[in-house]
């Protein structure tokens, strides 16, 4: 069983206005959080779980107007970072039957439900302990985190976040080569959510 965790908790200061809730182009008039949320599942994942905080209750709403089948997750400590959603998450999915959790962020909406295939493919065929697409030296979304690595998360240093744990289990044997430009497309601004608009 691998849980695939969005977390749509921050902030998004640099947006202006909450990511997880900004609509996309396309025939199902999904925001951010939904597209994700229907790729997950597309991809066959049959545990969503979406971390909320920041403006949470826009969020769940979009969610519960899709139809689509996701667990939605408080954060009541969001405002602290990032790696407070990752906690939440771990704390959300971890039970026996758990080998790893697949995480992304809301930021990167339009991954395909084939690159989300093809991680899982390649954490079963593996059991590296970080896997995540790769298109030359470029990494993106979704990662999946071994569940080894929890107990690292939990311990991991706050102002550093998950980021020091990923870097140092990353391996050959979890980098999966897609051709899927939304896995590297992060949108963390005004203009290059225009961009995306005009694309």
């Amino acid at each position: 069983m691998i849980p695939g965790v969005i977390l749509a908790a921050g902030l998004s200061t640099r947006m202006g206005r909450s990511k997880a809730t900004l609509p996309l182009p396309g025939p199902h008039g999904d925001t951010f959080l939904v597209r994700i949320v229907r790729s997950f599942l597309d991809a066959g994942v049959e545990d969503v779980v979406v971390v909320l905080g920041h403006q949470a209750e826009a969020a769940a709403e979009a969610v519960l107007r899709s139809g689509l089948a996701a667990r939605l997750v408080r954060n009541p400590h969001y405002a602290s970072g990032q790696l407070s959603s990752v906690l939440a998450a771990v704390a959300a999915v971890d039970r026996p039957g758990v080998r790893a959790m697949l995480m992304t962020l809301v930021d990167v909406p339009l991954v395909s439900a084939a690159t989300v295939r093809a991680v899982l493919d390649r954490f079963e065929a593996t059991g590296a302990p970080i896997v995540r697409p790769v298109q030359g030296s470029r990494h993106g979304h979704p990662v999946a985190i071994s569940r080894a690595l929890f107990a690292a998360l939990r311990a991991a240093d706050p102002q550093q976040g998950a980021k020091p744990i990923v870097r140092a289990h990353v391996s050959a044997a979890g980098d999966v080569e897609v051709d899927d430009e939304g896995a590297f497309l992060d949108i963390d601004t005004p203009e290059e959510y225009e961009r995306l608009l005009k694309s």
